[in-house]
């Protein structure tokens, strides 16, 4: 999750015209029937299906999934948040030996984010932007961390789901998918204090989410690490 790059669409771009060129050359295809993978890792639990389209070309489909709740800060909120891991696959497999290793590429929808909801201190207060709120008053604090909907991915990996006599198999990966720089959202529902308290409140919380981008920013480059199992059909 580090790095940042110039321009993720023109690289999303140029993995849609490779996937239109390897569509081309179906023709030349291998008929060895399809293969599926289950995997598990940093992008949750995953299925995949390839597909052979040229003698050392596969392309590959899937998708992955999970749940998982962590406790998290910034300088001043503490907050419970569930982060949903919800990413679909779209690449293509290049194998240059015949060992079963890959070179992998290709583009993922991201529907990966982060939801929280804040928790006040044991006093039940909220410290949001060096102002004391009560709970009670100050209602719910809620954020979330959304990132590009469209990333280019690039990896390297082991495993033909659908080589010669496979049956079951072994399968991993380890790459980087570019998502971007975060969006980030905070605010307050159910604000019962005076409208002055509330409206500082709003201009606090604004506040807050600033600080939480200013957390996550740079955060652009996603680790893909798993590893699963191959079937053959």
């Amino acid at each position: 999750m580090m790095t940042k790059i110039s321009s993720p669409a023109h690289i999303a771009f140029a993995g849609l015209v490779l996937f239109a060129g390897a569509a081309a050359a179906t023709q030349e295809a291998r008929a060895e029937g399809l293969g599926v993978s289950a995997d598990a890792g940093t992008t949750g639990v995953g299925f995949h299906l390839s597909v052979p389209l040229a003698q050392t070309l596969n392309a590959r489909f899937g998708v992955n999934y999970f749940d998982y709740s962590f406790n998290s800060s910034t300088n001043d909120v503490n907050y419970d948040a569930k982060a949903k891991l919800r990413t679909f696959d779209a690449l293509l497999d290049w194998f240059p030996f015949a060992n079963g290793f890959r070179l992998s590429g290709g583009v993922i929808y991201n529907g990966n984010k982060v939801e929280a909801t804040g928790t006040p201190k044991n006093n039940g207060t909220y410290t949001i932007n060096g102002n004391t709120y009560f709970a009670s008053q100050a209602g719910q604090v809620d954020g979330r961390i959304d990132f590009k909907k469209f990333a280019p991915y690039v990896g390297l990996g082991y495993g033909n789901a659908v080589a010669k006599d496979q049956g079951w198999g072994f399968t991993a990966d380890v790459g980087v998918m570019f998502q971007g720089n975060a969006t980030t959202s905070v605010s307050n529902s159910g604000c019962t204090a005076s409208a002055l308290i509330c409206s500082r409140l709003a201009t606090d919380v604004s506040a807050e989410n600033a600080q939480l981008n200013d957390k996550v920013h740079g955060y652009n480059l996603y680790p893909v690490l798993r590893v699963g199992v191959s079937y053959k059909f």
